[in-house]
């Protein structure tokens, strides 16, 4: 591993990779921090295709709380749109690009290890949250100048595949990694409060922001992800779009705290997030 390489953690929502625009301006963007001497490491969502194969093939689904529920049928559709349809489109535009990319799952190698996510004590079946990760073959790819892109299948320890937030998957290498950048693409310049895109955020101040719902919707998952990210070490976590992410600008996530060791003790109310590396 070269230690003065630095390596980006990119996270890229599931709408995006319908546009074929900011896939062309992806792998411009990827080309161009490879250049500056940075290590990406791409972590995508597939929340359109995960709808539309349910809705094609009438797989129904429940929802418990607000959060829908993965059923082992459910399951299979996930591995099909996430592994399959989103992380093979993503690859395809990279290497078509010029950029050696590898399409990867949490479950190769075991990268990725989960346990059961429960809400309030209920199962929401087949959805499991971060317990630890493999980084070890991600840096030999690394090594390679490689573009890992991971898909947030991941493996349980009862040796079943789960699906995993996609903002937290992102985190939890993110934070096993000793990552320099913790990135969020979105389709918006930042996080905005009283309509201002804000440049800096302190990440003890984002529970407040959610509470006054200053912050809302899908912003939710990425902030509290960049919040705890920067309070297990991460340098810097922004949240951005593509162009503002190639300039260095968004909302950068900044801790007050001292910074905490990797393996730090996560409190109740952070069990979504990761603990250390396997």
């Amino acid at each position: 591993m070269n230690d003065h390489h630095a390596i980006h953690v990119i996270k890229i929502g599931g709408s995006q990779i319908d546009d074929r625009d900011f896939l062309a301006r992806m792998v411009t963007a990827i080309q161009q921090v490879q250049k500056q001497g940075v290590r990406p490491v791409i972590v995508h969502g597939g929340g359109n295709e995960i709808a539309r194969l349910h809705d094609e093939l009438g797989v129904p689904f429940d929802v418990v709380q607000g959060l829908r529920v993965t059923s082992d049928q459910s399951m299979r559709l996930v591995k099909m749109a996430l592994g399959g349809i989103a992380n093979l489109r993503i690859v395809r535009w990279l290497v078509n690009g010029g950029v050696q990319a590898i399409g990867l799952n949490g479950i190769d190698m075991g990268l990725i290890r989960v346990e059961k996510l429960l809400v309030d004590g209920v199962s929401l079946g087949r959805v499991g949250k971060v317990d630890a990760v493999n980084i070890e073959p991600l840096l030999r790819l690394l090594d390679q100048e490689v573009v890992p892109v991971i898909a947030p299948i991941s493996l349980g320890y009862d040796g079943l595949s789960y699906n995993v937030n996609a903002d937290h998957v992102a985190e939890a290498l993110a934070v096993a990694l000793n990552a320099t950048k913790l990135v969020f693409l979105t389709d918006v310049p930042g996080v905005k409060i009283a309509d201002r895109t804000m440049r800096v955020l302190p990440a003890e101040q984002i529970e407040d922001l959610i509470f006054g719902h200053f912050i809302t919707g899908g912003m939710i998952p990425k902030a509290r992800a960049a919040a705890s990210a920067v309070k297990h070490g991460i340098p810097s976590a922004v949240i951005t779009d593509l162009d503002h992410y190639q300039r260095g600008e968004g909302t950068f996530i900044v801790s007050m705290q001292p910074r905490q060791e990797v393996h730090t003790q996560l409190s109740e109310d952070d069990t979504s997030r990761p603990t250390g590396r396997e």
